[in-house]
């Protein structure tokens, strides 16, 4: 098995590097010697910008942040601005810069956007499902046993009666007969529905021709530094929006404010939330430890389960301490999803590779968000009404 290790002569070609995981995965692999290569077309920009937001702490362009970790890191990864759409420019960067491994990031990753109307609905299918076809036939014609590593989501399974299992296939039967399926999955919006999607093309690669792939469904992911963020010339982007903000990213800057914290619903949708430090560690062992050549690989990536009603309580609870006058109030939700479940999860593949040891609280976290957050407060100020939901699943 190939182990990417400090010193080797190892790439890594990341497809959406200019994004909230993007960015913070080039400073890790960097800062562990790896020789790191990122593609984007800056799409989430121009997105959050539409729906009249912004990134709630300051970030350089791709070009200011090459130089910021050439100075402050000792090397920078090499930059293409491309779209995975246009199979030609992938194949040509794949070709070009024979990688490793392939992390994709390059997807239309917000839930409500994909939800907004037809226009946006169509765009992130061809996007998100066009692009992964693009990488698997562009490394397929590589000849190189890359592997593809995916960043999937616990979306993809909804919330499910039964214990989610760390695997691609279960057994099962069926008007009295045995079968072998797919575990059974029913997303929640046009975006996670492209994630189950690409989950079967590249169960269907693995099948077909080999690829060798790491298929991870992530939940939540929160925190605006991690370890390697050691500047805010390194920042990485912070969205608070209705439609691209993470929900404990959203009750942060709502503290900050002096907003009441949004709690959608009734409060009791439980999810895998982990921090953004925990993530980056995540992907490195993943990275640094990948399947056998050919290998399938799923991984459910999270680090604590919570439901977002607790969320606001440790944002209220660390706040006040702090001085914030935290107030909770709870509103219709925009979502169709329940609001009240069973949520368990199987996680076997990241605790053996040593992912066990939880690195900071999640009050801790919350308090570095609030400090962090606290000299931007008159630039959040300025995007408030983008932080309410805009988009309703039901029309």
């Amino acid at each position: 098995m190939l182990q990417l290790v400090p010193g080797d002569s190892t790439k890594v070609l990341i497809l959406g590097s200019d994004g909230y995981l993007g960015w913070p995965l080039t400073l890790r692999l960097l800062a562990r010697g790896h020789e790191v290569s990122g593609m984007d077309n800056l799409f989430t920009r121009r997105a959050v910008a539409e729906v009249g937001s912004t990134s709630g702490v300051p970030i350089l362009g791709p070009e200011g942040r090459v130089r910021a970790a050439k100075e402050l890191l000792g090397s920078s990864p090499t930059f293409y601005r491309g779209d995975v759409t246009n199979y030609k420019a992938l194949e040509k960067v794949i070709s070009k810069e024979r990688p490793d491994a392939v992390v994709h990031f390059a997807e239309q990753r917000s839930a409500p956007y994909s939800m907004i109307d037809e226009r946006h609905a169509a765009y992130t299918m061809s996007n998100n499902i066009v692009g992964t076809i693009n990488l698997i036939y562009a490394v397929m014609k590589s000849g190189r046993d890359t592997q593809v590593v995916k960043m999937g989501t616990m979306g993809e399974f909804g919330t499910p009666n039964f214990d989610i299992p760390e695997a691609a296939w279960v057994d099962t039967k069926i008007n009295g007969k045995m079968d072998t399926i797919t575990v059974p999955k029913w997303a929640g919006s046009w975006y996670h529905w492209t994630k189950v999607h690409d989950t079967n093309n590249l169960l269907f690669a693995n099948r077909l021709w080999g690829i060798t792939s790491t298929d991870i469904m992530q939940g939540p992911v929160y925190g605006l530094r991690t370890t390697d963020i050691t500047d805010p010339r390194l920042f990485t982007r912070f969205d608070f929006d209705g439609d691209w903000g993470t929900v404990l990213n959203r009750y942060c800057v709502e503290a900050v404010l002096g907003m009441p914290l949004t709690v959608h619903g009734k409060g009791g949708q439980v999810r895998g939330f982990l921090s953004l430090e925990d993530s980056m560690e995540a992907l490195r062992l993943l990275l640094e430890n990948p399947p056998e050549p050919g290998g399938y690989r799923p991984v459910n990536q999270f680090r604590e389960l919570y439901s977002v009603a607790e969320l606001a309580d440790f944002v209220k609870d660390v706040g006040g301490r702090m001085g914030l006058d935290v107030k909770i109030t709870n509103i219709k939700n925009p979502r169709v999803e329940k609001e009240q479940h069973h949520y368990k999860v199987e996680s076997k593949v990241l605790p053996s590779l040593g992912f066990n040891r939880l690195k900071k609280n999640i009050k801790d976290e919350i308090r570095l968000i609030l400090e962090d957050l606290a000299p931007y407060k008159s630039r959040l100020g300025r995007y408030r009404k983008a932080i309410m939901p805009r988009t309703l699943w039901k029309k």
